[in-house]
């Protein structure tokens, strides 16, 4: 998002109490905020120190058990 253009809500002694952004700068501004979350939760996965599998090992592991059931 390059800038956005809030535009305030203020009481009689100018304290600021709310803000009006454009439809276009909100959407904008929850697709960055989904961004990051989706940053934060692969960053916390691949800290967790887990062992990792490839795809073709865990397809055939499940079809494996697929079969068993």
């Amino acid at each position: 998002m390059k800038s956005i253009h809030p535009q305030f809500i203020t009481n009689q002694k100018g304290k600021k109490l709310s803000v009006v952004l454009s439809l276009k700068e909100y959407k904008a501004l929850l697709e960055d905020s989904e961004e990051l979350e989706d940053i934060k939760l692969y960053d916390e996965a691949k800290t967790k120190n887990e062992k990792s599998l490839p795809l073709k090992d865990y397809l055939k592991n499940r079809k494996n058990k697929r079969k068993h059931a």
